[in-house]
């Protein structure tokens, strides 16, 4: 085969669905490549284009930021949805578990649990945080965000969310800001997060909070823990010959934690330069696509991003609602740079020199002076 993408999550399928239909022989591998997601993917509308065909998402008729309303629209992907659309496209999918790689001037071994060996052309790891074929979990303890949530019947989660809107982030409880979005079949996620710390807060602290914001005891239809690294570098260094993906390639907003949308987006430019650069050779494809995930525009805003995270980490908790009040009344141009202006250098500068100005010289004292 000529590409073989580990994980399969929405990460995993949009980069396989991308390549098989740029004309390489692409195939997926995971436990179990059908598993439902359980997890809760956050979108901006406007990225739900980059969605295949038959899959939809949960659009929420308003979306409300720090005491702002948010113009911009905002939806959660129906996982079934979107992964039907993927298992119906021209990728196709081995159950394994894959333990490890082998790169040479003619592609790659991928090795799996079963013993079985799958030789391909090129590597795709997308397989999250655990980088299974491109160097191994990030070393020494991270920047995390973690969050402890519960799916509701609309009149459980009445008194924190209306039917139908979201709420992006609420600070009436800092250091810990509530995320509440409508969910596929007439259900809510209500959930308590820590949006960055190191380590990150523990999940048992931050259902005490929700359970107090809540304000009385209430029978969730399901749990929803989370916990991921946001300070992870643009494509790790130890990536052996693979093209890291997603979350393994450090494609995690550094300030919000999003991911998905970005990945979405991305995967066609990726398949576009393995399929250009093919006739040159594995290497020549491998290099390419890693090239696409991470362009130089890319990866300065990354690190301008990271910048951001660090004194983010620097303002004390009672100042974080302040902050991200001053963030909300940017214009939407200078929003949508910073949360999703992947490649703008410079309209994420000039969102960042604008919050700047806008903060309180108490703040602007702390963001100067944070140290990464």
């Amino acid at each position: 085969m000529d590409v073989v993408v580990i994980g399969a999550g929405p990460a995993g399928w949009a980069v396989a669905d991308a390549c098989a239909r740029a004309g390489l022989a692409t195939t997926v591998v995971a436990p179990d490549p059908y598993a439902p997601w359980p997890a809760t993917y956050g979108l901006w509308a406007d990225q739900c284009a980059a969605l295949p065909a038959g899959a939809s998402a949960i659009h929420a008729t308003a979306v409300h930021a720090a005491g702002r309303e948010v113009r911009r629209g905002y939806a959660v992907l129906d996982n079934a949805s979107v992964l039907a659309a993927y298992a119906t496209g021209p990728a196709t999918a081995v159950a394994d578990l894959v333990v490890g790689a082998g790169f040479g001037p003619r592609g790659a071994t991928v090795e799996l649990a079963s013993g079985r060996r799958l030789a391909c052309a090129v590597v795709i790891d997308a397989c999250g945080q655990s980088r299974v074929a491109s160097g191994g979990p990030a070393a020494g303890p991270r920047i995390e965000q973690t969050a402890y949530g519960m799916v509701l019947r609309p009149e459980d989660a009445a008194r924190l969310v209306r039917p139908g809107t979201a709420v992006f982030m609420d600070w009436a409880s800092p250091p810990t800001f509530l995320y509440a979005v409508p969910l596929p079949g007439d259900r809510v996620l209500v959930e308590e997060t820590s949006l960055a710390a190191r380590p990150g807060m523990s999940w048992a602290r931050l259902a005490e909070r929700l359970a107090e914001r809540l304000g009385e005891p209430v029978v969730p239809l399901a749990v929803e823990r989370v916990r991921f690294a946001v300070d992870l570098r643009a494509t790790p260094r130890l990536h052996r010959g693979s093209v890291p993906f997603g979350a393994a390639a450090g494609m995690v907003h550094p300030a919000t934690g999003y991911s998905v949308g970005d990945s979405l987006a991305t995967a066609p430019a990726v398949a576009r330069a393995l399929a250009d650069a093919w006739p040159r050779g594995p290497r020549a494809a491998a290099d390419a696509g890693r090239a696409a995930v991470w362009s130089p525009a890319a990866r300065t805003v990354h690190q301008m991003r990271l910048r951001g995270l660090h004194a983010l980490l620097a303002l004390p908790p009672e100042h974080l609602p302040e902050f991200f009040g001053a963030f909300f009344d940017l214009p939407d141009e200078q929003q949508h740079a910073y949360l999703s202006g992947r490649e703008d250098v410079r309209g994420t500068a000039q969102a960042m020199l604008a919050i700047f100005r806008a903060a309180p010289w108490g703040i602007r004292l702390k963001l100067a002076t944070s140290r990464q």
